[in-house]
């Protein structure tokens, strides 16, 4: 088998794929199922990010430091970074529909211990596991949803399940907030225990059953697909552009509250003018990264570091660094499903393990940035250093970002003239 997908325009590709008589052609509707998918990245988003807003209410009871509650973001993290990959690999040749149910079972015994449980290594443990599962789930559910949509919807296809993530920072992190301080911070992860059943259901009824080919896919081939520069360009983007937003943005309440004189009890709408931005941004960056990809990711990732370098100097202005979060949640992760996408096509017969490493991606960007800025929270900069972490962190994504545009356009111009830019792994 040979692919031309490490040097040929992404939107060629989708056009190609979708056969004579389709090209250009884009589905109105999305399946259901895509839909189904994105209510179980809502479940997975709010879990990873709810902490942010009970980390002083869980210190407190914890009876630990804030930054060190903070590690129960950065442990989710790094379980993520592992177990994305691993369990995408360790689970090839399951059917997807069982992967993603299991998946969620284990999320939700996961929660059950973190919200019947005391002992702070225990929570720690609980949150690694809970990891483990969370990135088998986006993994499957990021190439079922494709896969389900199409080529030509692909992109649309990764906005709406990303969606579904950033609702939860819209709906999900802020009600968490707010269900901590009314009736304790533990309330939030009784209810993602139950919603994790009630989402299992649901993907038992709406999921397919694989093609007859699935079970044939062997771990060699898919890490064949693995010699692509511009995939691996793809996953550096990831790790900068959502580790430098979420070093920021996984301690804001220090910095509303702190510096910016923003009251405790309006910390959560903060957070829901942050997860606004997010979902307008991965579903306008959706439907654009379908057409223009490269033109999408750049300019988000320079306007989130313009954003974060804004924030480090107007912080001490209330309404001021409200309006910045906002705008912080649409440039910060609008161009995630795009940059999902580009994987998704430059690892060409891999899209399960492509995905799965963006996952690893974005978690280890997350990983990396909150410890940084959890440092840097402790230092002489005080509640501004996990922003100014993250304005370096976020203006690194434009290298990996022209570097790939920069190929894609020479690819182009390469066509043109009839040369060949031909990258042909072995079958």
């Amino acid at each position: 088998m040979s692919t031309r997908g490490d040097l040929v325009e992404p939107s060629a590709v989708a056009a190609a794929a979708d056969g004579p008589g389709r090209r250009g052609q884009v589905p109105t509707r999305l399946p259901l199922v895509v839909y189904v998918l994105a209510v179980g990245t809502f479940l997975m988003l709010t879990t990873e990010f709810v902490v942010a807003g009970l980390l002083p209410q869980i210190a407190g009871d914890l009876r630990v430091s804030v930054p060190a509650a903070g590690l129960l973001i950065t442990v989710f993290a790094i379980g993520m970074i592992v177990g994305a990959p691993v369990m995408a690999m360790a689970t090839l040749r399951l059917p997807r529909r069982l992967t993603l149910m299991l998946a969620l079972g284990v999320f939700a015994a996961g929660h059950l211990v973190v919200a019947a449980g005391s002992d702070f290594a225990l929570l720690l443990a609980a949150r690694f596991v809970t990891a483990l599962a969370t990135g088998a789930f986006w993994a499957v559910a990021n190439v079922a949803a494709s896969q389900a949509a199409g080529p030509a919807a692909r992109s649309r296809a990764l906005g709406l399940v990303g969606a579904g993530g950033m609702l939860a920072n819209v709906v999900g992190v802020p009600l968490g907030a707010f269900a901590g301080q009314l009736a304790g911070w533990r309330g939030p992860f009784w209810a993602l225990a139950v919603l994790a059943v009630a989402v299992t259901a649901l993907i038992a009824r709406t999921v397919a059953h694989d093609g007859p080919g699935h079970q044939m896919v062997s771990v060699r081939s898919q890490m064949t697909a693995m010699r692509s520069g511009r995939l691996w360009l793809t996953l550096a983007a990831c790790a900068s552009t959502t580790g430098g937003v979420l070093a920021a943005y996984s301690y804001i309440a220090p910095l509303l509250t702190g510096r910016a004189g923003v009251a405790a009890g309006l910390v959560p709408l903060v957070l829901v003018g942050f997860g606004i931005g997010a979902l307008a941004g991965t579903l306008v960056g959706g439907r654009l990264g379908d057409t223009r990809p490269y033109a999408t990711t750049i300019v988000a990732a320079a306007g989130a570091a313009l954003l974060l370098l804004a924030l480090c100097l107007l912080a001490g202005n209330a309404w001021a660094t409200v309006v910045l979060v906002t705008l912080l949640g649409f440039f910060g992760l609008g161009a995630n499903p795009v940059l999902i996408s580009l994987a998704v096509r430059f690892a060409a017969q891999a899209p399960t393990l492509a995905s799965a490493l963006t996952v690893s991606a974005f978690n280890l960007g997350t990983a990396v940035g909150t410890w940084i800025a959890g440092r840097a929270l402790n230092s002489s900069l005080g509640s501004t250093g996990p922003v100014v972490v993250g304005t370096a962190i976020a203006a690194l994504t434009l290298i990996p970002m022209i570097t790939i545009a920069r190929i894609g356009s020479a690819a182009t111009a390469g066509a043109g003239s009839g040369l060949s830019f031909e990258f042909r792994p072995r079958a």
